[in-house]
């Protein structure tokens, strides 16, 4: 019989192990997976995680490590101070399109013009896109009562739709033969993201997810709105007593992740992807979720989590080069990851105890 005992306190040595354990653990159960599709586990855990720190290219591999890390990084540090308060935004996958959205059409309406306002406008533009979509779900909590979780999800298909919309409607590329998707912003230098050191994939986007670790870690540890976040997120009643609006709360931990998520989708638009396709989102919105809880909600476990996760990206789709796994393989490998965290998470807040059942 296996019974679950409270802790009177959580443990710290799991609330720190636990994301190592389940890192381990994903490998065990990948390697598996991997078995049963008849791939060798051990020669598949090592491409995912060995060939593009220290395999063949790894120079080159090591700079998209950069490039992938820093949406993930970026949207998981708004989304963590959200879920420090009890505010769970799921729908950054949408905030992060419309960000994109917002920003691409400034650039593309204002073709072929050459200025340095361009990119700084885009920038704000992009925040402002994804701040503008999160304050849905969190006005219609304040005014309504209604569910983040539900909503921001459920726009998150919304922005989608809007997104293909785009690209085969007002964004389509005039001088693209038919195709569906905008003009590509690689080749227009007032709008185009590139690499501050040539090769190196660090661009103004992971700059600035480097920043935001920085200024989120400052919020929740150094100023009182971090510390009302963690009170309401800890004990809410408690939080009332001490003069926390609720109101406010949402309305400042969604907007800051839509404006971090619009980031991404800007620096994304105008960098590494280039253009509006209706393929434009490949799920860093929700990956950052994973992200978010890996880094134990801290700026600097997020850090570390979100460059884990690009790992596996890289990894993953070297994996499916070299070795023919399928795509579906590698998201169902991610997906582990987070399944075992939540399921050794339990060891943080519970013992467990073995013994045979009392007989009556």
């Amino acid at each position: 019989m296996i019974t679950l005992i409270r802790r009177p306190n959580p443990s710290k040595f799991w609330t720190y192990a636990t994301p190592i354990v389940a890192v381990i653990a994903t490998m065990f159960a990948g390697g598996l997976l991997f078995a049963m599709l008849g791939k060798h586990p051990v020669e598949a855990i090592r491409v995912i995680f060995w060939e593009p720190l220290f395999g063949a290219n790894a120079s080159y591999f090591r700079g998209q490590l950069l490039v992938k890390a820093g949406p993930l990084i970026l949207i998981a540090a708004g989304l963590a101070v959200g879920f420090r308060a009890g505010i769970w935004n799921i729908g950054a996958e949408g905030q992060y399109i419309m960000g994109a959205l917002a920003s691409a059409w400034l650039a593309l309406h204002v073709y072929p013009a050459e200025s340095h306002w361009l990119f700084p406008a885009m920038i704000v533009l992009g925040a402002l896109g994804g701040l503008l979509w999160a304050m849905i779900p969190a006005l219609l909590k304040v005014w309504f009562g209604t569910s983040e979780i539900l909503v921001s999800l459920m726009l998150v298909y919304v922005a989608e739709n809007l997104l293909a919309y785009m690209a085969f409607g007002p964004l389509k590329n005039p001088e693209g033969f038919g195709f569906p998707g905008s003009r590509n912003l690689q080749s227009y230098p007032a709008a185009h993201n590139a690499d501050l050191i040539a090769g190196t994939g660090l661009h103004w986007g992971v700059v600035t997810a480097f920043v935001a670790v920085i200024a989120t870690y400052i919020l929740m540890h150094r100023h009182i709105t971090g510390f009302r976040i963690r009170v309401a997120g800890e004990a809410p009643r408690a939080a009332r007593f001490a003069g926390v609006i609720p109101a406010r709360l949402v309305v400042f931990c969604l907007g800051l992740a839509g404006a971090f998520a619009g980031l991404a989708g800007m620096f994304e638009v105008s960098g590494p992807s280039g253009q509006i396709t209706d393929s434009f989102n490949v799920g860093y919105g929700f990956t950052a979720i994973i992200v978010a809880f890996l880094g134990r909600l801290h700026p600097i476990g997020i850090l570390l989590a979100g460059l884990l996760m690009a790992l596996t990206y890289i990894g993953g789709d070297m994996a499916q080069l070299m070795l023919g796994l399928p795509s579906a393989a590698i998201q169902v490998f991610q997906g582990m990851l987070l399944f075992f965290l939540l399921g050794f998470d339990v060891l943080t807040n519970f013992r467990v105890r073995l013994g045979r059942r009392a007989r009556a």
